[in-house]
């Protein structure tokens, strides 16, 4: 059999020419020139420094955060994937979001501002009171974050790299992960802060660059339309049939390629699902997650949230054009490597058997880039991955420092808890890179259908039981608590034998039994969602209503109430801070004794280590009982001008007006 990468060994040595190196070295400095700039600004020293910043973000930034918080190097390889393996119908994962954000923007965030949190557990603290809630949806969130979004976001960088230099895809994780590490070191938060915004619209201006050569290449949009049902690969054609029992639906182009809504039975992506299921794990994604609802915390004032969901909404319109259907013109030109068959071939093309269509859009940035414009799109990619591994980074750390560790050590100090949060890091780095084999060979090599396949078995109970905690007052901590459980029972149910028996390919079905793995996920998702929600309120209204006392402005109803409010996760505060300033007391009394150790000054490596963990030499004192309970009394705003609240809601409507033509139109 001939060689099948000889024609792939120009994407191997196409980042070797030098406009591209000085593009990608000038980039590089540059990001991390602002990292080291922004450390200089801030401080690194605190747990809580930045929760403490004021909400003073203005709608603009909001919306570009939300956008570049959700798109990274992720979301172009396995949207342009599953593009090139099987039409636009993936869009409408990115299309479904123009209404959820609105979702989030009109009805979650005004009822967690009313609450005055910060993150997502200590919502559903204050909500139902006790610790087993908010602790299972740490430990989760952290789950849900190393399988599907660290360990595919080092697995599509690694790709990215893998088609620009020809490393191998372990080697390019490593180097991945070091860049990674000294962009957060030298910048961390602050950074992202300050580079989230340009870091959109320099993704956004590269990806239209390159759907423009993409589309003048194919020769157009009517041209996509014909070539795309006739890119077949020719390899499987030189092998025996005895060896390989090839169906040509393994390698021929779907019919309905360019239809959003498909069978309900037969398509990949069935309609029902994809207008119901894809609503639910948006809901969790887009209302529910940490990452997500902090962008609109942080901003100014809810008109500014409102304003800034919009915004997203009009730039999720963006992927369809700027992903998915480049993914598919790869296919087009690249029949042969995107779209193989064969495993021999495809373990040649891109490392895996399963398939090579997580290539496509690396594949067309080294192809059909000119030199600098192709150096500029690598280092814009890597960039990105580095940003969002940051930020998942300093959010997975957070949670399991401030959400479980605190639980075992509540006297922990502020120095150790920054020490523990590193340490984490490396943890989940470790785990994340053991998972990108099973990354690999999922969902077909598929990326994109990975991710959303994993939430779809995880994420529906959580949605429910924020959904319900919400807008539904009856329901109380035991029957949150069991929905949670009985939700992950079913999840897992379906999760477990479908990685042990593994999700097939065309060529190689699974052996998982049909009854278990025969269900679409997003079907699957869908039944998750209604049976969690039914078991939340049967155990609710079999047990005693959380009185009204404890709800005022954490339900959607009592949003505008002034009443003050009995937190029922007042005692577990008060103990923290009891144990915590017990500590800070033994400390001092400690250095109390042995004053000239206290002074001693610390050696070069100490210094570099305590900065390395952003801890300081001086300890910051935590707020007293008295600012805290005084700052507890003052309610939230959260009214909004008439007139611009008039003029936010005219647009929601304009949007939801666009996107429903568009849904229309590609039906």
């Amino acid at each position: 059999m001939e060689n099948p990468t000889s024609e792939t060994t120009p994407a191997t040595r196409t980042i070797n020419n030098l406009a591209d190196i000085l593009v990608i070295i000038g980039y590089f400095i540059l990001v991390i020139g602002v990292g080291v700039w922004s450390m200089f600004r801030t401080n690194r020293g605190t747990v809580g420094g930045y929760f403490l910043a004021g909400r003073t973000m203005t709608w603009w930034p909001v919306g570009a955060s939300l956008f570049a918080s959700n798109i990274g190097s992720g979301h172009f390889v396995g949207l342009a994937g599953t593009g090139a393996a099987s039409g636009i119908a993936v869009g409408g994962f990115e299309w479904n979001a123009l209404f959820i954000v609105l979702l989030l923007g009109w009805l979650f965030v005004p009822v967690y501002l009313t609450a005055g949190v910060i993150t997502m557990p200590q919502y559903l603290k204050k909500r139902f009171g006790g610790t087993r809630i908010s602790l299972y949806l740490s430990v989760i969130s952290l789950f849900l974050y190393i399988f599907t979004k660290i360990s595919v976001d080092m697995f599509s960088g690694a790709v990215f790299i893998q088609q620009a230099l020809g490393w191998n895809i372990y080697v390019a994780v490593i180097a991945l992960l070091s860049i990674t590490a000294l962009y957060t070191v030298t910048g961390g938060l602050a950074a992202l802060m300050y580079t989230d915004t340009v870091q959109t619209f320099v993704i956004i201006a590269g990806a239209f660059s390159l759907t423009g050569f993409a589309f003048f290449e194919v020769g157009g949009y009517n041209a996509l339309l014909e070539k795309y049902r006739l890119a077949l690969p020719s390899k499987y054609q030189s092998l025996e049939p005895q060896r390989y029992n090839i169906s040509p639906q393994c390698f021929t182009p779907r019919d309905d390629a360019f239809q959003l809504l498909r069978d309900p039975v037969t398509g990949d992506l069935p309609w029902p699902g994809v207008l119901f299921g894809i609503a639910i794990v948006g809901g969790w994604y887009w209302c529910t997650d940490q990452v997500i609802v902090q962008r609109c915390l942080a901003a100014r004032s809810l008109t500014h949230v409102k304003a800034g969901c919009i915004m997203c909404g009009y730039l999720k319109l963006l992927p369809m054009f700027l992903m998915v259907f480049p993914g598919m013109i790869s296919r087009v030109l690249f029949p042969d490597e995107v779209g193989c068959v064969v495993p021999e071939v495809c373990k040649k093309v891109c490392g895996t058997e399963v398939g090579c269509s997580n290539i496509a859009y690396p594949k067309l940035v080294v192809s059909v880039m000119p030199n600098g414009l192709r150096g500029l799109m690598l280092a814009v990619m890597l960039a990105a991955l580095m940003s969002s591994l940051a930020s998942i980074f300093n959010s997975s750390s957070t949670l399991f420092t401030m959400d479980i560790w605190t639980r075992f050590r509540p006297q922990a100090r502020e120095s150790e808890l920054m020490v523990v949060g590193r340490v984490w890091v490396l943890v989940i780095v470790a785990v994340s890179i053991c998972w990108i084999p099973v990354v690999q060979a999922a969902q077909s090599g598929q990326l994109f259908d990975y991710i959303q396949s994993v939430t779809s078995y995880l994420a529906p109970p959580i949605a429910s039981v924020f959904f319900l905690a919400v807008f539904v007052k009856r329901v109380n901590e035991q029957g949150a608590f069991w929905g949670l459980m009985g939700g992950l029972a079913m999840g897992l149910c379906r999760m477990g034998p479908e990685f042990w028996f593994g999700s097939g390919s065309c060529l190689f079905p699974s052996n998982c039994p049909t009854l278990v793995c025969g269900v679409h996920y997003l079907y699957f998702a869908v039944l998750l969602f209604f049976c969690t929600s039914i078991l939340v309120l049967l155990v609710s209204y079999c047990t005693p209503a959380i009185d009204d006392k404890h709800l005022h402005r954490l339900v959607f109803s009592l949003r505008h109430s002034k009443e003050e409010r009995d937190d029922l996760d007042w005692k577990q505060e008060v103990k923290g801070r009891i144990a915590r300033r017990e500590a800070e007391e033994k400390s001092r009394d400690k250095s109390e004794d042995s004053p000239v150790d206290a002074e001693e000054p610390k050696s070069g490596i100490c210094r570099l280590v305590g900065w390395f963990c952003g801890v300081s030499g001086t300890q910051v004192p935590e707020l007293t009982e008295e600012e805290v309970t005084e700052a507890s009394k003052e309610l939230p705003d959260i009214s909004e001008e008439p007139f611009w609240k008039h003029i936010v809601d005219a647009n929601a409507l304009v949007m939801m007006a666009v996107a429903v033509f568009l849904w229309g139109y590609y039906a």
